[in-house]
């Protein structure tokens, strides 16, 4: 989710009109796991049976938050190239 947001996720808006452009999924493009290779699961060694009879809670979309963040920090240390607009695309670093 992080990084489609950062990438991916881009709204256009017609501005004669005001309206969304890209307003159905055949113009959105959807990461698949060829997008994203390995991911590290951590479990946290504590049993909480009130939330759920597993004994685990999920953080959920905490840990999105910050990977925009992170990948235009690395875009900047590796091009020196600052983006601060959201989806980072290779016009952007390019322009």
């Amino acid at each position: 989710m992080g990084t489609h947001s950062a990438v991916f996720a881009e709204v256009r808006v017609d501005e004669a009109l005001g309206r969304q452009m890209n307003h159905n999924l055949a113009d959105y493009h959807m990461p698949v796991n060829a997008d994203i290779h390995a991911i590290d699961v951590l479990f946290v060694d504590e049993r909480d049976d009130i939330v759920n009879p597993l004994g685990v809670k999920g953080v959920g979309e905490i840990g999105v938050v910050g990977v925009a963040a992170a990948l235009s920090n690395a875009i900047w240390h590796a091009t020196g190239k600052r983006i601060r607009e959201l989806p980072i695309t290779p016009d952007k670093l390019l322009g």
